[in-house]
């Protein structure tokens, strides 16, 4: 289980061009970083660097005593600002498929499901959910097959204020079971949080 995030002089560099360098950041079990900056100053690039998508152009990510392969294999979810959801499935089969692949049980399916309020929309078509909805659907894959790091790209952008202010509850409780959380954000997050701006 990942128990601390590491990122030591950080340099990165996404289609030809300069994001950053020289960034640093300790998160430790139960801890929660809001990442701003204006947009294209590689708040994304940075999820994805420590989700081992993208390579950094120098510096370090470490995940405490744990190896960052299986690390980054079975110890986090990556949430992305699209929701990477394909539109001809319908609700209930493209949850299954991502929790299974996940690894979550039935058990803790069902109460993803039953938390998120999803019941009446597992027969449609996701290209018939409304934003708000399929993010709902994609937050179910985070509730239903526990990781210790989440790194969410936008993860309110889509919710409205009930739904803003559930999502809190669950990074509440993720945080309180000892969960790691780095969010990309441009509105507050909705529990107290410390903030890592990356300049323009």
């Amino acid at each position: 289980m990942i128990q601390a995030l590491a990122i030591t002089e950080l340099a990165l560099r996404r289609g030809g061009r300069h994001l950053f360098d020289g960034l640093n950041l300790t998160l430790a079990a139960g801890e929660v970083c809001a990442v701003t900056g204006p947009n294209g100053a590689g708040k994304t690039s940075l999820l994805r660097a420590v989700a081992g998508l993208l390579a950094p152009e120098a510096g370090t990510i470490g995940f405490g005593a744990a190896d960052p392969a299986a690390a980054r294999a079975s110890g986090l979810h990556f949430l992305g600002h699209q929701d990477g959801l394909k539109p001809a499935r319908t609700a209930a089969e493209e949850l299954t498929f991502w929790t299974r692949w996940d690894g979550a049980s039935p058990g803790a399916l069902e109460t993803a499901v039953a938390d998120l309020e999803l019941s009446r929309l597992l027969a449609l078509e996701v290209r018939r959910l409304s934003a708000g909805q399929r993010r709902r659907l994609s937050l179910a894959r985070l509730a239903a097959a526990p990781r210790a790091l989440w790194l969410l790209d936008e993860p309110l952008s889509p919710l409205d204020a009930r739904w803003r202010a559930r999502f809190g509850e669950m990074m509440a409780r993720h945080l309180a079971g000892g969960g790691l959380i780095l969010a990309a954000v441009h509105d507050p997050l909705p529990i107290p949080a410390r903030e890592l701006e990356i300049p323009a």
